[in-house]
């Protein structure tokens, strides 16, 4: 958008032929600086992305290098208050803190995250259950970045269907949830179940967890792919960061 399209826009509301909320929605659109390199030569970052889709761009810290990461996430960090790494490392964390000192490391979840945004009321009603203690790592993920969107988070752990009565156990906390996130790997029978249960929707997360045909996740996905249950949506194979997304948007912490 250019400066005489922006005038223009100013006086339409000015003059009452564009209301405040259509004004709004065209600049997010075409955003004056939509997407800037911040001199960066590896890297155009999009700064106007909370003001589009409710969170500030994350970094997928996989195949990128410590020093990449670290000045991608410095710039989101200044631009927004908030920053998550997904899959990084500690080289990265470190390099990080020299920019950010703020910059906290999961080791758990590989993640790296900041937020010195004000104090907020938190979002009730978001429950990960992780069906064995090997998903975790997994699931922290998908806690770390529903957290960060404003949701407080209730994390089940090892409920696994090879004992039912764990998961019996906790029904009454299943069905408080407003949404769920099943975290399983193996044969990838919890989310039915778990969805057999409860009237809240149910994020499948398949995890790469399990033996030999488990074919690193596949067999959890297609199974929870062909669940009999309704109201199961499911990710990517290890995505907790999608799944987290997923359920901290159902519960309206990307929208004002």
């Amino acid at each position: 958008m250019n400066i005489s399209r922006l005038s223009e826009i100013m006086q339409l509301v000015a003059s009452g032929e564009m209301s405040a909320d259509q004004a709004t929605s065209e600049i997010s659109r075409t955003s004056i600086s939509a997407n800037q390199n911040d001199g960066l030569d590896f890297a155009t970052l999009d700064h106007n992305r909370q003001s589009r889709v409710g969170f500030p761009e994350v970094v997928y810290g996989l195949d990128k290098n410590p020093y990449e990461t670290a000045e991608i996430a410095s710039k989101i960090f200044n631009k927004s208050d908030v920053v998550l790494v997904t899959r990084s490392s500690t080289e990265a964390h470190k390099l990080l803190l020299d920019k950010v000192p703020e910059a906290i490391w999961e080791g758990r979840s590989r993640a790296i995250w900041a937020d010195r945004r004000p104090k907020q009321d938190l979002i009730t009603g978001v429950t990960v259950v992780a069906a064995g203690t090997s998903d975790l790592s997994v699931a922290s993920e998908a806690v770390l970045t529903a957290s960060l969107m404003g949701c407080d988070v209730n994390l089940i752990t090892d409920v696994g269907v090879a004992g039912l009565h764990r998961l019996s156990n906790r029904i009454e906390e299943l069905r408080a949830a407003r949404v769920l996130i099943v975290v399983a790997g193996m044969e990838g029978a919890l989310p039915s179940v778990v969805a057999g249960l409860v009237r809240a929707p149910v994020i499948a997360l398949p995890t790469s967890v399990g033996y030999g045909v488990s074919l690193g996740g596949v067999t959890a996905l297609l199974a929870m792919m062909n669940s009999c249950a309704p109201g199961v949506s499911v990710v990517n194979i290890d995505n907790g960061f999608g799944a987290g997304y997923q359920a901290a948007s159902i519960v309206g912490a990307t929208w004002d």
